[in-house]
């Protein structure tokens, strides 16, 4: 083979290679987008559970107008259910005052962590992403 050849071969090789390392990159990118925008969409959820509970006389096992239910006897704390706790997208946390309720998300791929606080209005607002999810 002439020099020429060998170089144009060492060339395709690097092109390849470049194009494999960006395509590989791409990929990574979306996925952990995707990750991301489903614990959101599951933290949605939960808020949703959370106000619910607020909202809810505490007759009727609700938090009678706080989320740790301070206002009922005995006192009706909300909690995550279990089938909101924990899917294939991640896993779920709540710490609970009388008037918000944190939840913390972690990645089940380990790209990081996910926290949003529930105000009295039932809306998800303070978020915090930490690792890949920045």
């Amino acid at each position: 083979m002439g020099q020429q050849q060998l170089l144009l071969i060492i060339l395709g090789v690097i092109i390849v290679g470049i194009a494999i390392a960006v395509g590989i990159s791409m990929f990574t990118a979306g996925s952990v987008q995707s990750n991301r925008d489903a614990i959101v969409n599951d933290m949605n959820n939960i808020a949703a559970n959370a106000y619910q509970h607020k909202i809810r006389p505490c007759s009727m096992g609700g938090g009678g107008g706080t989320y740790d239910g301070s206002g009922c006897t005995p006192a009706q704390p909300y909690a995550i259910p279990s089938k909101y706790a924990q899917n294939e997208n991640g896993t779920y946390a709540a710490t609970v005052t009388a008037t918000d309720v944190t939840i913390t998300a972690t990645s089940s791929q380990g790209y990081g962590t996910v926290t949003a606080v529930v105000n009295s209005t039932g809306r998800l607002s303070q978020w915090t992403y930490t690792d890949q999810f920045e």
